[in-house]
């Protein structure tokens, strides 16, 4: 079993770890509260993080670089202690039990079930969004395309919370109006399919751009450089 990394080096080989064609392990770890208050935001349990980052990146992320170009990650994993931190200080943290299989990759939640939470932009629907067009029409692209537990969706460049999950729920909520639950776990949308694809006939093919099978060494060992 891979051990937390025990110097910079090591860290730095870990977050090298490639977890899909477009994404790094390194791109999911940036903390403004590490940042800002120095508590490092190491994972307990490096297997377990990439496994899920892996599944994040190459159900949900990769299609949707491949359907609409660049998607910028604003925050994605949180180690525990830095999650209690951010939770104990009102730092628009959740407690640790709710973030397990979400912002806490490396934590199982209480049903046993691996997740991994991102929080992304696109910039292809931001400028569109910040035309007027109505967030609903990417959160039912989604809902149509990809396998994905739950999104939350912000204000701010319609930006949201995408997660995967083992045993996903399917669940869509909202900051934006209209504010709150627009599909709940385990339902069906209240607009019929049809309905849905009329809302964004105009996006690019799904999956657009698309190339061979991707395989890349995993290059994090759990050993120190200097070990």
């Amino acid at each position: 079993m891979r051990q937390t990394p025990k110097s910079m080096w090591s860290l730095e080989t870990l977050g090298r770890t490639r977890l899909s064609r477009y994404f790094f392990l390194r791109d999911f770890m940036h903390s403004e509260i590490s940042a800002f208050y120095g508590i490092p935001n190491i994972p307990e349990k490096p297997d377990a993080v990439i496994a899920a980052g892996r599944a994040l990146a190459t159900k949900l992320l990769d299609p949707l670089v491949e359907t609409f170009g660049p998607v910028a990650v604003r925050s994605g994993y949180r180690a525990p202690a830095l999650n209690k931190f951010g939770n104990d200080h009102r730092l628009n943290c959740s407690r640790n039990e709710v973030n397990a299989a979400s912002r806490i990759w490396d934590r199982r939640d209480s049903e046993g079930r691996m997740g991994a939470c991102a929080t992304i932009v696109i910039p292809w629907f931001a400028d569109q969004y910040d035309q007027g067009r109505d967030w609903r029409d990417l959160a039912y692209w989604i809902h149509d395309h990809l396998p994905y537990h739950e999104q939350y969706f912000f204000p701010k460049l319609a930006a949201l919370n995408l997660t995967w999950r083992e045993d996903p729920a399917r669940r869509i909520l909202s900051y934006i109006a209209p504010k709150g639950t627009l599909v709940p776990a385990d339902k069906a949308p209240d607009e019929p399919p049809a309905q849905r694809r009329k809302r964004y006939a105009d996006f690019p093919p799904f999956r657009g751009i698309t190339y061979p099978p991707l395989t890349a060494p995993d290059r994090w060992q759990g050993k120190s450089i200097d070990e």
